[in-house]
């Protein structure tokens, strides 16, 4: 394969490479719409797509030029010579007819016989048998993209309560911690009950949250699939995980205590009615308000989920986990309550909330990027102000499972 032909395979992968990258993200978000920070992936990954294909075009014309040149004289070539016809192959029948002609040769009466004797020894050599193990320096080594890379990048319990823009450095929630009074007047013309409305507010401060790498030119110019989106992809994930972590970490501190799954198998009525009391205590703190969702941990899984069958589950408290829901963080409900997974949460506990009781709030840098001529590298650095604020703690309670 000549320079031409390895340029317009490489340019090839990785249009196909980031493609895939696309397809891959466009698939993880189950038809939902695309995240910031997918969206921003995808956006990165098609100006790649457009200048790899602007590169393309001229080598593949210069290649189409090429092989039809190498077509034309081809065709020509059986006019330009005239190849003498081949004797065919020399064929004894018989050993007498091998004998006939040994003698022959030997009293010099016969140039014919001769001629096919000689014929007949050098067909017969053994011949050289040439494998691969000869020439390992003309056998190419595919890479088939893209990389493999497991890794959980959903922020369930973000997407659940939904970022909020943040609004600066610092900022504050007003919060009624006293209401007004109303009550029955003892007596015709008696004073009435009287109670002043008291606000305090909130206050939160942005977190920051980022990493970098230093990528030399000539890994990014080498590599195929193409390191450099690999590398901001990773960074982005790991902006995901930190965050969601955060997320569940400050919600875990603050959540009320509720009633803890009993020690030894858990039991379907256990379980539901420890969601049952987290559901009381979460209305008596939101009156109403928000939407009710709980969220676990990868490790509860085999703990609820064979309590929860999705077997004939008509006359069931759950219509039954189902695995393949996953990634989105969905595995079912138990009494109506969604319940999700998520990385982030504790170990052997569930997070039930309002999401009234719970706010998140970001501003998303994305990735950044400056070139180091020195010594021909790129530093890339991905990065964003995360902070999850408590807007009620006893709309959010902890059911622990003791072992």
């Amino acid at each position: 394969m000549g320079a031409t032909d390895q340029m317009i395979a490489r340019y090839a992968a990785e249009i196909e490479e980031r493609q895939q990258f696309i397809d891959s993200l466009i698939e993880s978000s189950n038809g939902a719409d695309l995240s910031d920070e997918k969206a921003e992936l995808v956006t990165e990954a098609r100006k790649r797509i457009e200048a790899c294909d602007k590169m393309l075009k001229p080598l593949e014309e210069a290649r189409r030029i090429s092989g039809d040149s190498a077509h034309r004289i081809a065709e020509l070539a059986k006019y330009m010579t005239d190849k003498p016809a081949q004797p065919a192959p020399v064929e004894y029948r018989t050993a007498g007819e091998y004998m006939s002609d040994y003698i022959q040769v030997l009293m010099g009466s016969s140039v014919t016989a001769k001629d096919r004797m000689q014929r007949y020894q050098v067909e017969q050599r053994a011949a050289a048998h040439q494998t691969t193990a000869d020439n390992p320096g003309l056998i190419p080594a595919p890479i088939l993209g893209p990389v493999v890379n497991f890794i959980d990048q959903n922020r369930t319990l973000v997407t659940q309560l939904g970022p909020r823009q943040l609004p600066g450095q610092t900022w504050s929630r007003p919060k009624v911690t006293q209401h007004t009074s109303v009550a029955t007047q003892s007596a015709e013309k008696a004073e009435l009950v009287s109670q002043k409305m008291t606000i305090t507010k909130l206050t939160a401060t942005a977190v920051t949250y980022g990493g970098y790498v230093n990528v030399s030119r000539q890994d990014i110019d080498f590599t195929m699939p193409g390191v450099m989106d690999i590398v901001v992809g990773d960074l982005a994930a790991q902006y995901a995980i930190q965050t969601e972590a955060a997320a569940c970490a400050a919600f875990d501190t603050a959540a009320t205590a509720g009633v803890p799954i009993a020690t030894g198998a858990a039991t379907a009525a256990g379980v539901s009615a420890s969601l049952w009391d987290a559901a009381s205590k979460i209305y008596t703190a939101t009156k109403g308000a928000g939407r009710v969702f709980a969220v676990t941990g990868p490790d509860m899984l085999p703990i609820l989920a064979p309590i929860f069958p999705p077997v004939n589950p008509q006359n069931a408290i759950s219509e039954g986990f189902a695995a393949a829901g996953m990634g989105t963080g969905l595995v079912g409900s138990i009494s109506g309550v969604p319940l999700y997974v998520s990385a982030g949460v504790g170990t052997l506990r569930i997070l039930m909330f309002s999401s009234a009781a719970a706010e998140v709030y970001e501003d998303r840098i994305g990735s950044l990027s400056v070139v180091e001529p020195s010594v021909l590298g790129v530093q890339v650095a991905y990065a964003g102000y995360f902070t999850p604020m408590v807007i009620e703690a006893t709309g959010i309670v902890k059911i622990v499972k003791t072992p």
